[in-house]
């Protein structure tokens, strides 16, 4: 069916839909509901340039990453598609995080990091950024040894480390904060013992 543009409002009292069917059964999927009193059923996923008001409360569950959760040493790769993940770490084996390529849409961007089983004695987890020329970490890192510590300030580096002995709940937040497409600035919140480095 080809397609229909209104002038006005569309209207219903008994909510919109929209479905896919299914080219071997014929069967219907709904996708997007919206129900006769404006509640709103997603599947898919909601992408807004601008910003979202609402009077109620928004509630959401942030996605978890695994993929460095292995038992065996990793290096892969996050994309900007999982900005505001939780990235869970098994720190036994060495493991290489990758921060998203080079991109204006990486600005705002953010990823938290939770260490589940400790770094080796002798091995590390690097959180780097890719773009290597004009891109740094912005960082202030801490350590947690059960009594009050001062941070330390590092802007000198585009390679953010938990060092070998990295103990299980060390963490950080990394936001991208600036990104013209050939260099990254990530500001770098980080929390641990061992404390962590940038470099």
């Amino acid at each position: 069916m080809a397609n229909t543009t209104f002038s006005g409002p569309i209207r219903s009292e008994g909510g919109f839909e929209q479905v896919t069917k299914s080219s071997t059964t014929g069967a219907f999927t709904t996708n997007f509901d919206v129900d006769s009193s404006g509640n709103i059923t997603d599947v898919g996923s909601i992408t807004a340039d601008g910003a979202i008001a609402t009077t109620s409360t928004l509630k959401a569950r942030r996605p978890i990453i695994t993929t460095w959760e292995a038992s065996g040493a990793v290096t892969s790769a996050l994309t900007i598609a999982q900005s505001g993940s939780i990235v869970l770490i098994h720190g036994t084996l060495d493991n290489v995080i990758n921060l998203p390529a080079s991109s204006g849409a990486n600005t705002g961007a953010y990823f938290d990091f939770l260490v589940t089983t400790a770094v080796g004695g002798s091995k590390t987890t690097t959180i780097a950024i890719p773009a290597a020329t004009g891109s740094a970490f912005s960082a202030q890192l801490s350590l947690t040894g059960g009594t009050a510590a001062n941070a330390v300030i590092d802007v000198a580096g585009d390679t953010f480390t938990f060092v070998a002995s990295t103990v299980v709940g060390s963490t950080a937040r990394i936001v991208c904060v600036s990104d013209n497409g050939t260099g990254q600035v990530w500001m770098a919140v980080g929390s641990g013992s061992p404390i962590s480095t940038v470099a």
